[in-house]
């Protein structure tokens, strides 16, 4: 069984790993800053309120971007 066999060879080499745990720890931590912690900051909630709202805000954005496009 082949999908058994390639999730055990990764299940292993990452038991035994020692520096490799240590950098996914600060790949995952690096991650988690850029996507909850800079999101939270940096990029404001258009879409927010009524189906209609929303509506409102895509079609006149598109519709400024292409206008405004040399």
């Amino acid at each position: 069984m082949l999908p058994g066999r390639i999730v055990k060879f990764y299940v292993d080499g990452f038991r035994s790993m020692t520096l490799g745990r240590t950098l996914w720890c600060i790949i995952l931590l690096k991650l988690f800053i850029m996507f909850a912690v800079l999101k939270a900051f940096f990029f404001s909630a258009y879409l927010q309120g009524s189906e209609q709202d929303k509506v409102q805000t895509v079609s006149s954005e598109l519709t400024n971007r292409v206008s405004t496009e040399p």
